[in-house]
C-alpha cells in the first residue's frame, strides 16, 4: 500500500519496488493503519463526539452487489474496516443492514487490546443498531452474547412489547426521537452521553443519508472500488436530498492494488 496524500518528501519517493508514495511496495501493520485513521485528540474541553462513516463505492457509484458490500471489497479494505472499529467506541448501523449482512458481535483483538486500554475504551466498541420497528431477530449472538451489550436505538413511540423484547435479549434500549424513528442528532448526543464519542457508523445508505442530511457527519473514510457493477444498486447514501451539498475536504488517500482508500473531513464553514 503506498500514501498517495497529503504530499510529502516520502510520498514523492520512488519505492524500492517501484512505483511511488511512502510505504509502497510493503503490507502497512495495523498500528501503521490505527495512525493513519486516527480520531482528532480531544480539545480542551475534554472529548465531544466524532461521527465517521466507512463505505466502499464502484467507480460507478454502487455501495453494495447482490445486496451485499463484500463482493466489491478487498483483503486490505476489510482490514482497514478492523482498524475503523478497533478504534471506534461504538458502530452505529441501520436495522436493514444488519438483517443484510448478517451483523455479528465486534470482537476484541489483542492487536489493539493495548491501544484501547489506554484510551480508556472497553475490550470491543459496542453495536448499536437505528431502528423504528424493532423487527430484529432477537435470538440472534448480535443481541444474546455480545462482549459489550448492544445498544438499540429507537423513538419514544416504539411498540412497548419490541422495546421488552429487546431488553429481555440483553440489548440496552436507548430513546433517541420523539416518535417512531431516530432523530440522528439526538442518537448521536444520546450516545455520547453514554460516553462514546468516537462514532463510526457502516450505513447502510439510508440511515448515512439521514446522518448527511442532519449535518451530523463529520468524516466519510470512502473505498472507492476499482470495479463496475451497472444494474440499480443503491449508492452510499440515499433518501432526500440535501438544500444545499455539503462540503468535505480530502485528508488522506492511501492506494493499493487499484483501490483508493480516502478519508474526507466536514469543512465546517460551509454549514
Amino acid at each position: 500500500m503506498r500514501r498517495l496524500f497529503p504530499v510529502t518528501d516520502e510520498t514523492a519517493a520512488p519505492a524500492p519496488g517501484g512505483g511511488s508514495g511512502e510505504g509502497a511496495g510493503r503490507e502497512w501493520s495495523l498500528a501503521e493503519l490505527a495512525a493513519a485513521y486516527a480520531y482528532p485528540e480531544p480539545g480542551s474541553g475534554g472529548p465531544v463526539p466524532w461521527l465517521r462513516a466507512n463505505m466502499v463505492s464502484t467507480l460507478d457509484g454502487a455501495a453494495q452487489h447482490d445486496g451485499r458490500s463484500q463482493p466489491i471489497s478487498s483483503a486490505t479494505d476489510m482490514r482497514i474496516f478492523g482498524t475503523l472499529r478497533a478504534l471506534a467506541d461504538v458502530v452505529v448501523v441501520g436495522a436493514e443492514t444488519v438483517r443484510q449482512e448478517g451483523y455479528r458481535p465486534a470482537r476484541a483483538r489483542e492487536d489493539f487490546a493495548a491501544m484501547r486500554k489506554a484510551a480508556g475504551q472497553r475490550p470491543a466498541p459496542a453495536i448499536a443498531v437505528v431502528t423504528a420497528s424493532l423487527d430484529l431477530d432477537f435470538s440472534l449472538p448480535l443481541f444474546t452474547s455480545p462482549l459489550v451489550p448492544t445498544l438499540v436505538l429507537t423513538g419514544a413511540a416504539a411498540a412497548p412489547d419490541r422495546i421488552a423484547t429487546a431488553e429481555k435479549a440483553g440489548a440496552r434500549v436507548v430513546t433517541a426521537g420523539d416518535g417512531i424513528g431516530v432523530d440522528p442528532a439526538r442518537a448521536v448526543r444520546a450516545l455520547a452521553d453514554l460516553g462514546h464519542t468516537r462514532l463510526l457508523t457502516e450505513g447502510g445508505p439510508r440511515l448515512l443519508g439521514q446522518m448527511v442530511a442532519a449535518g451530523v457527519l463529520d468524516e466519510l473514510c470512502l473505498t472507492v472500488s476499482p470495479m463496475l457493477t451497472a444494474g440499480e444498486a443503491q449508492r452510499i447514501a440515499g433518501g432526500p436530498a440535501v438544500t444545499v451539498p455539503h462540503r468535505f475536504g480530502l485528508v488522506s488517500m492511501l492506494e493499493e492494488d487499484g483501490f483508493l482508500f480516502t478519508r474526507y473531513g466536514r469543512v465546517r464553514e460551509a454549514y
